[in-house]
């Protein structure tokens, strides 16, 4: 982090600091926050970035020598519980009388993703006199916006598993011609192999899904259950990969195509229905831009929405419109959602997100789900890859 920076910003929100918690990798923010990634760190730990002053580290006495000696400003330990309370009481002493503190908590837990301290740890902290206030703005300008660097990092994952989506509809096609029928898993290790080879990696292998199983948004691909790709199926296919620097980020796209020339009419109207709906919400973001407007996540939620509603579907789109990317593939950024979360968070210069409005229609058979990512620069909005615009023939 930039501490200066961020104290300019604590001035700015009238809060006296930022202060990052951790027991057991249970709040990720602040591991990345401090670059604590892959660090043996078994106790509580706490550090304090003030609107003004040294920032200052709290660990466990075992664990003072070993914590990174990169982290900046002050250090203290403790070894007993009586001597972490009387720490912490002398740490929030030197901040002006009732303090506000940004920690990672939102209320009501109402954004899961900014909810990351537990409650009793914030019990601890406000029965010391200080209030809590979420950090989920600070989070967003100082651990997620991409530097160029990143966004050079996108581009170039986006590239490969671009054409690897493009590959794997080929190889369906070429195996299909020549009397075989691939099997889900088999098209889902082709991706990987494509990944492996240009040196990118992933959390988890991208989904295949035909049929009624692309009407699973979480549908996962089984070699106790393989299934066949045949004439006349749906395919959707989500990949998702990053190259293996500690700060490259994702890239994350959704396609769906057809074994066959003639998809049948309700796969073509969900198809357009979905793409309908990203477009639009692709739209909102740019005229956003262009009007010097700051959105909120829930905003370009409610458009997508609203459209997918309106094309007569909305009880079938069943989860949020698009979420954070980072060197997650699900950040802790805003998300596009006004569904499973009203999320009041701002899209602000830097930020990136995926766009993936979804159909889901198992008891037809079938399910459609498209997918781009967008990226918040200076100058617009970007999408870095093609945007389907109709159903991909496969084999045609």
């Amino acid at each position: 982090m930039d501490i200066p920076a961020l104290q300019r910003a604590l001035v700015e929100q009238k809060l006296d600091g930022w202060l990052l918690y951790d027991f057991h990798g249970q709040n990720p923010t602040a591991i990345t926050a401090l670059g604590l990634g892959g660090h043996m760190l078994t106790r509580r730990w706490y550090y304090l970035v003030p609107a003004r002053g040294e920032p200052q580290l709290l660990v466990h006495a075992i664990e003072l020598g070993s914590f990174p000696k990169n982290v900046p400003g002050r250090r203290r330990s403790y070894a007993s519980w009586q001597s972490l309370h009387a720490a912490l009481k002398e740490l929030l002493g030197a901040l002006p009388r009732d303090p506000t503190l940004a920690m990672e908590y939102f209320p009501l837990a109402a954004i899961p993703y900014l909810s990351r301290v537990d409650a009793g740890t914030l019990e601890l902290i406000r029965g010391l006199g200080a209030t809590v206030v979420s950090s989920a703005e600070l989070v967003q300008h100082f651990l997620c916006r991409w530097t160029d660097a990143q966004v050079e990092s996108h581009r170039r994952a986006l590239q490969v598993i671009d054409e690897a989506k493009d590959a794997a509809f080929a190889r369906i096609g070429a195996l299909q011609r020549g009397g075989k029928e691939p099997s889900e898993t088999e098209i889902q290790r082709f991706l990987t192999d494509r990944f492996t080879e240009a040196g990118l990696e992933y959390d988890h292998a991208p989904i295949v899904a035909v049929n009624g199983h692309a009407g699973d948004p979480h549908y996962e691909p089984s070699e106790a259950t393989p299934t066949p790709i045949r004439k006349g199926d749906l395919v959707l296919i989500d990949l998702w990969a990053r190259p293996t620097g500690p700060d490259d980020v994702y890239a994350d796209i959704t396609w769906m195509g057809f074994c066959g020339d003639r998809p049948a009419p309700k796969m073509e109207q969900i198809f357009r229905a979905a793409a309908d709906g990203r477009d639009a919400g692709l739209a909102r973001v740019k005229r956003a831009h262009a009007a010097g407007e700051t959105l909120q996540g829930w905003q370009v939620d409610r458009t997508v929405r609203d459209s997918i509603t309106a094309a007569g579907f909305g009880e079938a789109f069943i989860h949020r419109t698009g979420h954070s990317i980072g060197v997650r593939v699900h950040g802790d950024s805003a998300n596009l959602d006004d569904l499973e979360t009203h999320d009041t968070r701002s899209l602000v210069t830097g930020l990136a997100f995926s766009i993936e409005p979804g159909i889901y229609l198992p008891g037809e058979g079938m399910g459609v789900r498209t997918e781009i990512d967008v990226v918040l620069r200076p100058d617009g909005p970007q999408v870095y890859s093609k945007i389907q615009q109709e159903l991909v023939r496969i084999g045609v």
